[in-house]
């Protein structure tokens, strides 16, 4: 697959579940000013996207909010496994943290495998953050803080997700197509 692709298959994702079933009711307006920078990485060890990981944060931090309010960075071809991706996630807010960024941007977490706590791997809830390639979603605090004021109860957003995805089924996830595409 090539960078195209990825970018492609993420959009994908973004528009017919994120969007299409509001898991996330801040990321339609977000998507629609095309504020959302796509990174697709090369890495190939956590060293090396770790390093990425640094880049991409700087240069959110650094730019307009009104040209780049968040960055998604898929990293395919590292920790495909989501323990391994779990676990490096401590790593990745040490680091906003080393960058004196903690306040300012955070990392949000997005992986094909991805589980929550207390659930089994295929319950059809853990789909809301089932992507299709390993994604690291940075945010800047600034627009958490604003959606969450316009939007208080974001525990009611988790339990609508739930109930969405539970209504649709493993089926109607299956339907939506929003996974990795087949290489040919």
């Amino acid at each position: 697959m090539n960078d195209e692709d990825i970018i492609a298959a993420t959009r994908n994702w973004l528009e017919k579940a994120v969007i299409g079933l509001n898991l996330c009711p801040f990321a339609r307006a977000v998507y629609a000013a095309d504020r959302i920078r796509y990174v697709v990485s090369n890495a190939t060890s956590i060293e090396a996207l770790l390093e990425v990981l640094v880049k991409e944060l700087e240069l959110l931090a650094e730019t307009d909010e009104n040209k780049t309010e968040t960055t998604l960075l898929i990293h395919p071809q590292v920790l495909g496994d989501f323990l391994e991706y779990n676990d490096f996630l401590e790593m990745a807010d040490q680091l906003v943290e080393e960058l004196d960024l903690d306040g300012v941007l955070q990392v949000a977490s997005f992986h094909p495998q991805y589980q929550f706590a207390e659930t089994e791997p295929d319950d059809v809830e853990n789909c809301t953050n089932r992507s299709p390639y390993p994604t690291l979603h940075l945010l800047r605090e600034s627009s958490v803080e604003r959606a969450v004021a316009a939007h208080p109860d974001t525990e009611q957003i988790y339990r609508d997700n739930i109930r969405t995805l539970r209504q649709l089924g493993r089926e109607g996830w299956a339907k939506l197509d929003v996974g990795k595409p087949r290489e040919s």
